[in-house]
């Protein structure tokens, strides 16, 4: 066991040091040589010890017991599945491991979309920041911790949320586990389970996320074929106002050009739009990764860059939450573009349902911008 967890994280530091030579697509053609033998250097350390200890491993053959050890590991997974209150597995950064089908229902998110996304994301904003630092000192086996949150989608209703640490034989680190219940419920299945009861405020956003989708797909199927950029231009035009303050559409991902900003009138619109997207780090890093990013009360407030007297973009827009997704037709798929979203002042925030529904129209944009005319 010892000897595949350094192999395992021999192998992760591996991957983590080809991420950064990705990079040197960016570097000066004179400093291409460096990052060749860097390269070079990486590919004599799998040839000469990731190899020779995966060979190793392998002809150790499968352990005694190992088929028991896969059912018994099965059998755990069907009761975390079927566990009736809402538990959720997650790192120290609050990042979910593994949803099970309670918390799902409760928090309004599917376990495979909120796999790999804080689960702090679907609180409110006031109780992200105690939430990440009690798990954090779970993590940290700094004992157990009990809170009352509030969910982003019902904020009128608080919930208990538990925080023990797990030690898995076959994780290297601190695993924690959350249990989420509204305080004083003496039924152990909470009604979320049961079935939950028709929210007229969660149907009515629903019922706006799908006309937005649909106002998305009429301008989309009625753009022209054979010209990405009068397509990405009408983007903007469905989001802003009624789902945003702030739109931005940037083409390309290689060399970035800014085509739309639209936002308020006394915002500084034209600023924005004189801006080279290469400045702008969140932008450039959502179309590297090809990932969305979500972000309440952005940090740094440089993150989006400065405009030309200095000042960070964010603040002078007084942004208070942020939306940057990639225009990719999917995962691993050419990023044709970034988009940017802005909410400013008392607005709500960006939830996680509202991310995931642009994150499905930014693939029906790529669709569209690669459609011959």
């Amino acid at each position: 066991m010892a000897d595949t967890d350094r192999f395992g994280e021999d192998l992760a530091d591996f991957v983590r040091r080809v991420a950064e030579l990705k990079t040197s697509r960016t570097v000066p053609s004179g400093d291409l040589r460096t990052m060749l033998d860097a390269a070079l250097f990486e590919l004599d350390h799998v040839a000469e010890r990731l190899w020779p200890g995966y060979e190793r491993l392998n002809a150790d053959g499968p352990a005694m017991g190992t088929t028991a050890v896969r059912d018994e590991q099965r059998l755990l997974r069907a009761v975390f599945q079927r566990f009736p209150l809402p538990v959720a597995l997650v790192d120290g950064e609050t990042v979910v491991r593994r949803l099970n089908a309670a918390a799902a229902d409760l928090t309004g998110l599917r376990g495979g979309y909120a796999t790999g996304r804080p689960l702090a994301g679907v609180l409110t904003p006031s109780d992200r920041t105690a939430f990440r630092s009690q798990a954090a000192a779970v993590a940290r086996r700094e004992g157990d911790r009990s809170l009352t949150v509030r969910l982003q989608h019902q904020p009128g209703v608080p919930v208990q949320a538990t925080l023990t640490a797990l030690h898995p034989g076959n994780e290297p680190r601190t695993v924690v586990l959350v249990v989420l219940q509204p305080p004083g419920t003496r039924d152990p299945m909470p009604r979320s389970v049961r079935g939950r009861v028709p929210d007229l405020a969660e149907a009515t956003r629903n019922a706006e996320l799908l006309e937005l989708t649909d106002a998305m797909t009429v301008a989309l199927l009625t753009a022209p074929g054979g010209d990405p950029g009068r397509v990405l231009a009408r983007v903007p035009e469905v989001l802003h106002g009624r789902f945003a303050d702030w739109v931005i559409a940037d083409e390309d991902a290689e060399r970035p050009r800014r085509r739309t900003v639209l936002g308020p009138e006394d915002g500084p619109v034209a600023d924005v739009l004189a801006q080279d997207p290469a400045d702008c780090p969140l932008v450039m890093e959502t179309a590297r990764c090809g990932a969305p990013t979500l972000q309440v009360r952005p940090d740094p407030p440089d993150s989006f860059g400065r405009d030309a007297s200095g000042a960070p973009v964010l603040v002078r827009a007084h942004v208070t939450s942020l939306l940057c997704v990639p225009i990719t037709p999917g995962p691993g798929g050419p990023v044709e573009g970034v988009l940017s979203l802005f909410r400013t002042g008392a607005r709500l925030a960006f939830s996680m349902a509202e991310a995931r529904a642009v994150d499905v129209m930014s693939r029906h944009i790529a669709l569209a911008m690669r459609r011959s005319g």
